[in-house]
Formats: C-alpha cells, sequence, structure tokens
C-alpha cells in the first residue's frame, strides 16, 4: 500500500491518504502531549508500543464483532485503517472516579461507579472539548439519534471486553475515550485504543500505568507502557 499524502497532523498521530481513496495509513508518533496539547515531550519507542497495543486491542474487539477501523498493522509505528467520517464528539466510560470526574464532582478517585458512567464531549481542542448531552448531538445535527444508540452500546459492549482483557492481567480499567466513524453507513470505532486513552491501575499497588505518569510527572511513562504490554504479551520489539 503507498503511502500519499499528509491528511491529518494530531497530537500523537498522523494520517495519510494512499492509493486506495477508501483506506488510510494511520502513523502513531513519539509525541506525548497534556493539556490539550499546551504540554508535548516525545519518548523514544513510545509510537512502536502504542501502535502495536492499539492493533492487538482492536484485533481482540474484531474477534469479539465489534466492527473498527483496523485493516492490518504495516511496521512497527503504522497501521492500515479504513476512512471514516468522523463524528465530532468523544465518549468517554467510566468505571471508577478519577481525573476531570473527580475534579467536577470533588468526589475522591477510586470510587466505583456502577453503573459505568457514560459521558459525551465535542471534540474541539480550543474549546477544551466541553462536554454535552445527546440533546446537543441532535439540536447541531453532529449524531444521529440512531447512530448515538449504536455508539453508546458498543462502548459498553467495548467496556465489558477491555475491563476482562486487563482483570486477567491485574489491572483495573478505570475509564477510557474512544471515537467513532461511519464506512459505508456503518457505525464503526475509529481513532484507537490504546494506553494513551486510558486509565489503568495496577490491582496491587494501585500504581498508575498511563498517560497520567505524564501529565502527574510521576516519571516511568514508557516502562509502565512496556510493563503493560508484557502483561498481555503483545511483543512491542
Amino acid at each position: 500500500m503507498q503511502k500519499r499524502n499528509e491528511l491529518y497532523r494530531g497530537k500523537a498521530k498522523t494520517l495519510y491518504s494512499t492509493d486506495n481513496p477508501e483506506l488510510l495509513i494511520l502513523e502513531f508518533r513519539n509525541d506525548t502531549s497534556s493539556g490539550n496539547g499546551i504540554r508535548i515531550e516525545q519518548f523514544d519507542r513510545k509510537g512502536i508500543i502504542n501502535n502495536k497495543l492499539n492493533s492487538f486491542f482492536m484485533m481482540k474487539l474484531e474477534e469479539a464483532f465489534i466492527p473498527t477501523q483496523i485493516e492490518k498493522l504495516l511496521s512497527d509505528n503504522e497501521v492500515l485503517v479504513k476512512k471514516l467520517k468522523m463524528f465530532p464528539v468523544e465518549c468517554i466510560l467510566r468505571n471508577r472516579i478519577a481525573g476531570s470526574l473527580s475534579k467536577r464532582l470533588g468526589m475522591e478517585e477510586g470510587v466505583i461507579l456502577n453503573p459505568p458512567l457514560f459521558e459525551l464531549f465535542l471534540k474541539n481542542d480550543a474549546k477544551h472539548d466541553p462536554m454535552i448531552n445527546e440533546s446537543y448531538c441532535n439540536t447541531f445535527n453532529w449524531v444521529s439519534t440512531k447512530d448515538l444508540e449504536k455508539i453508546r452500546e458498543l462502548t459498553y459492549n467495548i467496556n465489558n471486553i477491555l475491563v476482562n482483557i486487563f482483570n486477567s492481567v491485574d489491572l483495573i480499567l478505570v475509564d477510557f475515550k474512544l471515537e467513532f466513524g461511519l464506512f459505508k453507513g456503518e457505525v464503526i470505532l475509529g481513532d484507537e485504543v490504546s494506553l494513551d486513552v486510558m486509565r489503568l491501575w495496577d490491582k496491587t499497588t494501585m500504581n498508575k500505568m498511563d498517560k497520567d505518569r505524564f501529565r502527574q510527572n510521576l516519571g516511568g511513562l514508557i516502562e509502565a507502557y512496556e510493563a503493560v504490554a508484557y502483561r498481555l504479551g503483545v511483543n512491542i520489539y
């Protein structure tokens, strides 16, 4: 598959066109950001780890009949994906209180949410991704009622699958972000499922194994990512 023009450059990934109008190449870079891109640093091998973990998770979801954008792994830091018409919303699924929810509600991190909490945010870095709801999606035609119902259903199903995967290696899936789009009229999981878009805690120590190590200046970001990959049996070398 021939890589052609750069179409989009995000905070940590780049999308390229190919000689097939329905397929794109997604490149994972070593950039790591926080505060909607205010702080950006590079970490050696991070793009490789996230690419291979993303492919691992997407394939596991495909095996469970969750439609995803992934086609095949191309290289250490590139993957071939379907070209989606992305919805301008981000979906957050929370199993425990942490991060912005803890600050918003003034509640201690770690409290279990039963049932898990499904939230929507407008994808707009300049506006700091404001929180929205179904009414916003309808009024501004961001997502149809039918597609939003499908997105919610898929998100909860994905949560169940990921929780089971992480439970098996003594990790707690605290929360995660997903993005969806349309491919030939079907709602498809897009963007990424990597350690950059989720919170993971060790069951025994409660150590943070995710990008909060960068956000909170805890250090050991790549070591934590590598440890998660090792537990899952994902070859990152």
